[in-house]
């Protein structure tokens, strides 16, 4: 769901009856046998999730849970003008604690499980506290969006994930009644990943969507993640990262519409188990040199692989998510994590000029956040960039 113009925060945490009963029948809907190491329907029992910490050198739910939980909340906010950042940051973070620990009452008695809430601050609380800080950039306009002043940009991100559907909506109220009258809600988007299918080197990865395998490419080992994913200073944002946004409408009609192999050439990559159309495994990167016999390219000249290709944009590479969403309309949320600003703009203007999935899509929230890093007790969060 997304909203704007929200009932005050306050009043959050008393209308959450309503959200747990929705959430409730999404989570009736959704299939958990097809997950590795879950018990099927049938079962007796379902395992716990593993709990994930909170405190650490970097925020839970970027690269930690892996993979990612299938159900996320983003809620994005405003602060009020006069409203100190550092003392609400603090406390929204020692209420993170809490309600992953499980000894919030907020909880309404639900176990927190793999429960994890991610921070981020918009451009203009970073440009407070620096103006050449990373983050202090808010994002271009792009072709094919639609897109309300509410659902563009915002102060505050979080970013809430769950495998138990039923925990978004009680968390998020939870943290809202916490900021009290010190934020106003812009808008909000609940969104769920698809199945996790092997990619290979030990692996996996959801369908969007559109049907096909997402997020294949990305900073998936430490070395990449370190040089792609963290920044490395400032001191005040040293282990975090910076996040975008994009909530989008998506003409499923018209792409079902297509032939498999004319689905397959939008995208550059084999429907059913995901491998570029040049060959070659899962998880290797396309030949985009190859040609068929006749001289014309195997991936084509617009396919989203080629588009978006870091090595054709000259950038780094970014840590992707696409979950489902279906309200107003079938879309989804797309997330990138990146340390520069640029991984992203640089790829949305190369693809602007004639990446083909881009037709199909239109763009109506859009927001950028620097991820704050990771805290504990001795560190609260945001002290160092709001100290």
């Amino acid at each position: 769901m997304h909203r704007a113009d929200h009932h005050p925060s306050r009043r959050a945490f008393l209308d959450v009856t309503g959200a747990m009963v929705a959430a409730g029948l999404t989570a009736g809907c959704t299939s958990d046998s097809a997950r590795p190491g879950r018990q099927g329907p049938s079962a007796a029992a379902t395992p716990m999730p593993t709990p994930v910490p909170a405190a650490g050198r970097h925020q839970a739910g970027i690269t930690l849970p892996q993979p990612a939980q299938r159900n996320l909340l983003a809620v994005v906010a405003d602060l009020g003008a006069t409203v100190a950042a550092g003392p609400l940051l603090a406390e929204l973070g020692e209420t993170i604690r809490a309600l992953t620990a499980g000894t919030d009452v907020r909880l309404l008695g639900l176990e927190p499980g793999d429960l994890t809430v991610t921070v981020g601050v918009g451009p203009r609380l970073v440009r407070s506290a620096g103006a050449t800080l990373p983050g202090a950039a808010d994002l271009p306009r792009f072709s094919r969006e639609r897109i309300a002043p509410r659902a563009r940009g915002g102060d505050l991100l979080l970013q809430i994930c769950a495998d138990d559907a039923l925990l978004p909506p009680v968390v998020a109220a939870a943290l809202l009644h916490q900021a009290g009258d010190r934020v106003h809600e812009r808008w909000r988007q609940s969104a769920r990943r698809g199945t996790n299918v092997p990619i290979g080197n030990g692996l996996t990865a959801p369908r969007n969507p559109l049907g096909f395998i997402d997020g294949i490419v990305g900073p998936h080992t430490t070395a990449e993640q370190q040089r792609d994913l963290w920044l490395a200073g400032p001191p005040a944002v040293a282990g975090g990262t910076l996040a975008v946004l994009r909530r989008m409408e998506l003409d499923l009609p018209r792409f079902a519409a297509l032939s498999v192999a004319e689905q397959e050439a939008v995208f550059g990559r084999h429907r059913a188990g995901g491998a570029p159309l040049s060959g070659g495994p899962v998880a290797s990167g396309p030949d985009l040199g190859a040609k068929t016999p006749d001289g014309r390219y195997v991936v084509p000249a617009d396919a989203h692989v080629r588009r978006a290709n870091p090595a054709v944009v000259g950038t780094g590479l970014m840590l992707r998510r696409s979950y489902s969403t279906d309200d107003p309309a079938p879309g989804l949320l797309f997330i990138s994590f990146q340390n520069d600003l640029r991984t992203f703009t640089a790829t949305l203007t190369h693809m602007d000029t004639s990446d083909a999935l881009l037709r199909f899509t239109t763009t109506t929230a859009s927001a950028t956040f620097l991820i704050l890093p990771g805290f504990d007790r001795q560190h609260p969060l945001g002290a160092e960039l709001f100290a």
